[in-house]
């Protein structure tokens, strides 16, 4: 089980400013209402093929993201919708990349574990276990070579930490000072082999002080918290002064994909005590006494995302699939 900082809504700083506010519940209500459409989809067979869903997750990729501008990088995983809405991505268009159709981010041809959109630095998902992270480095040396104050992130899971890239980016990222965060998303599964069987530390974070950079456990099912620490890590990444580590301890309440079910390696007890920790309904309690977001704001900007969802996936189904030809064009950059 992932030990995490508190029981309480929020510890964090809740940011004073409504906009703020709105755009953190509407894009953790955006990834959760998606996740749960296509869940939905699959099982009733109207979409087919797996996928690796991210609800639970979604304070990590909200809080992170938020800080970012739109001409800042994101490395994203196999687990990588929640990244791709977080950062932008319309889903209208990743919708339409589930349906393997031609109006698809990748034209419909790299499905859920391939989608990228560079327009808002998106730099794709991959299903190779910490390799975004070399890509993640390779954006953060080239905007401090370019003298942009763009900022690059790389999202990894905790079975990632057991991946020689992860340790060299580190070093490299150290060394030049580059403006790189690495993000562990720690849920306490790498698939079905739990944290504290495979993993020595309790808190990955430490490992990044081999390195001499700056590393924070964060509570990723507080997406205020998130959104604190990422903002420090930013902040340095842009003031040259280099590299951040967050480990964001959080939890996904379905299984490894679709399909991994039932879940003989966590115990109802277990999922519960994560549920009842919800970070959407975290975010509605702090927020509940405060002077910014209403019952009635909270409502409406459900509904908006329902109706987002819904428009997503009439569109991909009425998209064209892509031609025969198209087969054998961009197969190499």
């Amino acid at each position: 089980m992932v030990a995490l900082s508190s029981e309480a809504p929020t510890t964090a700083p809740v940011p004073d400013d409504a906009e703020v506010l709105k755009r953190l519940y509407r894009t953790m209500r955006l990834i959760r209402a998606f996740e749960l459409k296509v869940e939905t989809l699959r099982t009733s067979g109207r979409l087919q093929g797996s996928a690796h869903l991210y609800v639970g997750q979604e304070a990590v990729a909200t809080g992170v993201c938020a800080r970012l501008d739109k001409d800042d990088y994101v490395a994203s995983t196999h687990r990588g919708h929640g990244h791709a809405i977080a950062k932008g991505v319309d889903v209208s268009r990743m919708m339409a990349e589930l349906y393997g159709r031609a109006s698809g981010t990748n034209k419909g041809k790299g499905g859920s574990m391939h989608i990228a959109d560079t327009t808002v630095g998106m730099l794709g998902a991959t299903g190779i276990v910490g390799a975004g992270t070399p890509i993640a480095l390779g954006a953060a040396l080239s905007a401090k070579t370019r003298k942009t104050r763009q900022v690059s992130v790389a999202f990894f899971g905790d079975g990632a930490m057991g991946q020689g890239p992860i340790y060299e980016c580190l070093n490299m990222a150290a060394i030049w000072k580059l403006p790189m965060i690495f993000v562990c998303e720690n849920n306490g599964y790498a698939e079905s082999t739990s944290a504290e069987y495979a993993l020595s530390t309790r808190d990955l974070a430490r490992r990044a002080a081999a390195f001499e950079v700056p590393a924070a456990v964060v509570d990723g099912q507080d997406v205020f918290d998130v959104y604190h620490h990422m903002g420090e890590a930013v902040g340095r990444a842009r003031d040259g002064g280099g590299p951040s580590f967050l480990e964001c301890k959080t939890y996904r309440y379905y299984g490894h994909f679709l399909g991994d079910d039932p879940l003989r390696y966590r115990t109802a007890e277990e999922e519960a005590y994560y549920r009842g920790r919800d970070c959407i309904e975290r975010f509605e309690q702090a927020v509940a006494d405060g002077p910014h977001l209403s019952q009635d704001d909270l409502h409406s900007i459900g509904e908006e995302v329902v109706q987002r969802i819904e428009r997503a996936v009439e569109f991909a189904e009425a998209s064209p699939l892509p031609e025969v030809a198209e087969l054998t064009t961009e197969v190499f950059a």
